[in-house]
């Protein structure tokens, strides 16, 4: 490995460099605006040519400098977020993200066992419709539905989104749908949604050319459950994760057919953080789960099947 500088005088080469100003550099670091220039010109003297051009009491980068800087800020930002993870690895408590639909219904029905078999484990839970930021939010695993991949991130597929029609039992007698084309005269929850087209081509069903029907669209399935729950319409659902509310005849599935749109669910967290055993056994418990799920005939054999570019583990 080469020779590396002194990282002290790295650390002020990048708090100067990124504020243009020595001054300020030294309120940052706690250093006398001496100290900074003293550690500036070190590094200068070692690297062979000035890092900052000095003008009437003012610095400002050379093209030197402009060229160092933001690796500098990339390889400390590196080091920072190493020592972090390192905390949080050894830390008790196991930080999960997670889409709403798949974290109100699935897993919120499962993840009390994870935590029985894991007593020394703090789980915690947290439902979004935004992409993780796992640095800022302090996450260290996610559940994301998309195609992926996604960089800097290690993605392990857990299932294929799948989606079918579901009213209340009142819904489907007072408006006598027999089939699946009666789906088209009566209220649909999100109709503009694309995947009910692909849902009535699966059926056998044309869909007229119409104009854009109005309707309410949601963020997730958790909304569309309560409102098809109550009457207000038919919605198109996951029956994977509705399984209970189905048994128990909340609401009903009409028809057999089963969409799957290009969009599967995956395990994500980020590179580097293989082998870290909180995470690892969340890994393995959630597999676990979803191999028993696959093994019961809960859900059709497609629905497990990952893309091509995916090997299943």
């Amino acid at each position: 490995m080469p020779e590396l500088p002194p990282l002290s005088a790295v650390r002020v080469f990048e708090a100067a460099a990124r504020l243009e100003n020595f001054s300020r550099a030294a309120e940052e670091l706690g250093m006398t605006q001496a100290a900074v220039s003293y550690q500036v010109r070190q590094l200068e003297d070692r690297v062979g040519r000035p890092l900052f051009l000095r003008e009437k009491g003012r610095v400002r980068l050379s093209e030197a400098g402009r060229r160092l800087a933001p690796a500098v800020s990339s390889a400390l930002a590196d080091i920072a977020t190493a020592f972090a993870n390192l905390s949080a690895d050894d830390s008790g408590v196991l930080a999960i993200s997670t889409i709403p639909s798949f974290g109100g219904t699935w897993l919120s029905t499962r993840i009390g066992r994870f935590q029985v078999a894991m007593p020394d484990l703090a789980l915690r839970l947290a439902t979004t419709g935004r992409v993780t930021d796992f640095a800022r939010d302090g996450i260290d695993v996610a559940i994301r539905s998309g195609v992926g991949p996604w960089p800097g991130l290690t993605r392990e597929f857990l299932m294929r989104y799948h989606v079918t029609p579901v009213c209340s039992p009142s819904f489907l007698e007072a408006h006598h749908i027999r089939e699946p084309a009666d789906l088209l005269r009566v209220q649909r929850l999100a109709p503009e949604d694309p995947w009910w087209t692909g849902w009535f081509a699966l059926a056998g069903v044309a869909m007229p050319d119409a104009a854009p029907r109005a309707g309410i669209a949601f963020d997730s399935q958790m909304e569309e459950a309560r409102l098809a729950g109550a009457g207000f319409g038919a919605a198109l659902m996951t029956p994977a994760f509705w399984r209970d509310e189905i048994a128990a005849g909340t609401l009903v599935q009409p028809f057999p057919q089963v969409f799957l749109p290009p969009v599967s669910l995956w395990l994500v967290r980020p590179e580097g953080r293989h082998g870290v055993r909180k995470i690892e056994r969340f890994r393995e418990w959630l597999l676990a789960e979803m191999a028993a799920e696959r093994a019961r005939g809960l859900a059709p054999e497609a629905v497990w099947t990952a893309p091509d570019d995916v090997m299943v583990r």
